[in-house]
């Protein structure tokens, strides 16, 4: 492994960090603003992916500001795992900031410039905990995304939406209490903090307890925003937020770093070996496989869409830890590739559930008959997605899921492996009917158009009026002004009649063709490559 001095590592936090400065100064011309946000989107993007082939080849890229505190430096480092998030994170947000045009502007929500810019301050957070050289400066960019996410969470300003955010604050922050202890405690143990494939030798010789309370403390700290069970209450609560918000939460940055903590404490801190020496990895394999159970059986419960991808989100993240748990190369390779996995397909339901409510002011899934032969890019997307989530071929998540049971199998767990299979079944029948009333009930009062028809001809946008036109044509036609709007804005509605705005249809087109990508030539797929290295470095074992 080669050690290269470059400036890319902190270029990849400064672009989308400093980019807040003009959007805010632009908050009243919105075009430059949104101008601002995807040129930073891009450039963000642009400066991780170039860094990629450097990581397949071995190289490490560092940025070293010198020391921090005593005994630990502040220096990013674009390692393999940390390139996995990165470049997820950074390319998901190009999609997303195009996909918020669309809806924020569709509902006229206020607030639009504050949006754009604390959006951009949570990706440079999330990369900055990606390229995080050590635990301690992990810590800083982990509850940097906690200030930059609350004021998303709380966008809307009600009293829900204000106990949504003071719930996310106090169960982060308090998650990120017990993040610090366990720094805390590996640091006296050891003198550092430095992420080491293979895990940090002076553990293996530190007292067995020290080092069990060191653990359980990192785990439970970053198991908050990883929503592990009992800790997972703040997720579903904050889907009060705007849907491009639950996206992010969801799918990319928050709850993926979570996750991503448990990794680095697992593979760089610990090390899969002195894990199972020191007999966590049992334990964490039991929580995990516990909340993905019982969470998709919750979801059964929920009629309000965005709650039961809440709860489902709560699920598929607990498959990635019980990957992480059991240890084994096989199972580390899932869990690992879950990551983006997961993060394509919920973003495509997030997204799909968004244009829903943009076009139909639709949120419950009782009311969602006959959806699919009015908007039906969105709901194919949508059901793409939902295979994948159930584990069904073709689709990224069963190439996860495949090495999780594979992994389970392998390392005697066969337990773990039911657990699994449960979840599966699970996913079928709280995603089935949604899919099923879409496309093959209708509602008693009208009488749907013909599939081929609403594809080729009119908007899909608004209820049909009287004289032909629609409720959509009408929003379009009306111009806004200041934070808000349109005036002077770019025409986001379709012109060839798409059933939502291109800024909101193309970002689930592509999220959905991810998952298909991802799911179809894994081989062929950048992400599976980085998994591997990863996965190589930690153990010693070439998947």
């Amino acid at each position: 492994m080669t050690e290269i001095d470059s400036l890319r590592p902190v270029a990849a936090v400064l672009i989308s960090l400093l980019a807040t400065v003009p959007i805010l100064a632009s908050h009243r011309r919105p075009n430059v603003r949104e101008s601002w946000t995807m040129l930073a989107a891009g450039a963000t993007f642009a400066v991780v992916a170039s860094m990629v082939p450097g990581v397949l080849a071995g190289d490490t890229y560092v940025t070293d500001f010198g020391t921090f505190v005593p005994g630990v430096e502040f220096a990013l480092r674009a390692d393999a795992l940390g390139i996995l998030f990165a470049l997820l994170a950074s390319m998901l947000w190009v999609v997303t900031s195009l996909y918020s045009i669309g809806y924020m502007r569709g509902l006229d929500e206020h607030g639009q410039t504050r949006y754009f810019a604390a959006f951009a301050g949570s990706v440079a957070s999330a990369v900055g905990v990606a390229f995080a050289h050590n635990l301690v400066v992990l810590y800083v960019f982990y509850e940097l995304l906690t200030v930059a996410t609350y004021p998303l969470v709380a966008h809307d300003e009600t009293a829900e939406a204000r106990a949504a955010g003071r719930k996310y604050l106090a169960y982060t922050f308090g998650g990120g209490v017990a993040v610090l202890a366990g720094i805390l405690l590996v640091f006296l143990t050891t003198g550092t903090t430095n992420f080491t494939p293979g895990g940090i030798a002076e553990l293996a010789a530190a007292d067995p307890a020290m080092a069990r309370a060191a653990f359980g403390l990192l785990i439970a700290g970053f198991g908050v925003k990883a929503a592990l069970m009992p800790m997972h209450s703040w997720l579903p609560d904050a889907m009060v937020a705007p849907t491009p918000v639950s996206g992010l939460l969801h799918a990319v940055a928050v709850v993926k770093s979570g996750v991503f903590g448990i990794a680095r404490v697992v593979l760089d801190v610990f090390g899969p070996d002195l894990v199972g020496d020191l007999g966590m990895g049992l334990p964490l394999a039991v929580v995990a496989a516990f909340t993905l159970v019982v969470a998709s059986v919750i979801a059964l419960r929920q009629d309000n869409l965005k709650r039961r991808l809440a709860f489902s989100t709560v699920s598929q993240l607990s498959y990635i830890v019980l990957g992480l748990a059991v240890l084994h190369p096989m199972s580390l390779t899932g869990g690992l590739l879950h990551i983006p996995a997961h993060a394509f397909m919920k973003l495509t339901l997030f997204f799909c559930a968004g244009a829903i409510h943009v076009e139909t002011h639709t949120d419950d899934i009782s009311e969602m008959a006959g959806i699919g032969r009015r908007m039906p890019l969105t709901m194919a997307a949508f059901a793409v997605a939902a295979a994948g989530m159930a584990g069904i071929p073709l689709v990224a998540g069963f190439v996860s899921k495949y090495f999780l049971l594979i992994g389970t199998v392998s390392a005697g767990q066969i337990v773990f492996t039911g657990s699994l299979l449960l979840s599966g079944v699970l996913n079928i029948a709280y995603f089935w009917p949604i899919v099923y009333a879409a496309f093959f009930e209708s509602k008693g009062e009208e009488d749907p158009k013909p599939l081929i028809e609403t594809v080729l001809g009119g908007r899909f946008g608004g209820d049909v009026r009287a004289d032909g036109g629609s409720h959509a044509d009408d929003h379009a036609s009306h111009g806004h002004s200041g934070d808000h709007g349109h005036a002077g804005g770019w025409e986001t509605r379709a012109p060839t009649g798409a059933e939502s705005t291109w800024f909101m249809l193309f970002p689930i087109l592509f999220a959905a063709s991810g998952s298909i990508v991802l799911g179809v030539v894994p081989d062929a797929a950048v992400f599976l490559r980085i998994v591997r290295h990863v996965v190589a470095g930690a153990t010693g074992v070439t998947i």
